[in-house]
């Protein structure tokens, strides 16, 4: 199990900043959605250059044009990239086929699929890495999680690896280590802290706990 920190609102040096404090503690740095959009693909390439044993994961939630997209990211340094689940079978196919020329690994972001059963077995069948479920701002805004639907996918999913994200903290985290994910996503619940470093390092000794529990 694995620990991704997700960095939204931040600009390129901030989240340097941010990483240095908690990087022995994260296996994963996201640059976010917003941060992307604000900063461009330069964001993953400084984070990724600052960072070379970090992996960087680009949220870049694509829905078309997948595969050029994909190859973008790549060039930037990105790791992981991710494309939405509800976007064209043909497009996740083409960031599959892209991300392995480029030896790169695919995330499926399941944010509004809505038969989330169905389309977990469809998606895990055309070669993604990792298949996440994910509560985005706006529905943990009226207090939704991803904690059932993780159990959902994990019941279904037989060859990537599954992800969650959306609104875990410290005190959720103990729910979202039962069902036992690959990689567990947080944002706030470490960039929100007051003691980052202390919130990183916690939840990487629950985690680990949990990895050796289930070895």
């Amino acid at each position: 199990m694995e620990l991704q920190l997700a960095l939204d609102l931040v600009n390129i040096p901030e989240a340097i900043e941010l990483v240095k404090e908690v990087e022995e503690h994260i296996d994963i740095v996201e640059i976010g959605t917003p941060v992307v959009i604000n900063e461009g693909l330069h964001a993953v390439k400084a984070v990724k250059e600052a960072f070379p044993n970090l992996k960087v994961l680009a949220d870049l939630k694509i829905m078309d044009a997948a595969g050029y997209e994909v190859m973008k990211a790549s060039e930037a340094g990105a790791d992981i990239i991710t494309i939405l689940g509800t976007a064209e079978d043909m497009s996740i196919k083409g960031a599959v086929e892209e991300a392995k020329k480029q030896g790169k690994k695919v995330l499926v972001d399941m944010i509004a699929v809505k038969d989330l059963t169905g389309r977990a077995k469809e998606v895990d069948s055309m070669g993604v890495d990792y298949i996440c479920v994910h509560t985005g701002y706006d529905l943990q805004a009226v207090g939704k999680n991803s904690f059932e639907d993780l159990q959902t996918i994990k019941s279904v999913v037989k060859n990537a690896k599954t992800a969650i994200a959306g609104g875990i903290k410290l005190e959720t985290l103990p729910e979202v280590i039962k069902v036992n994910p690959d990689l567990v996503i947080v944002g706030g619940g470490i960039t929100g802290q007051a003691d980052k470093k202390a919130a990183a390092a916690k939840m990487q000794q629950m985690i680990k706990e949990q990895t050796v529990t289930a070895g």
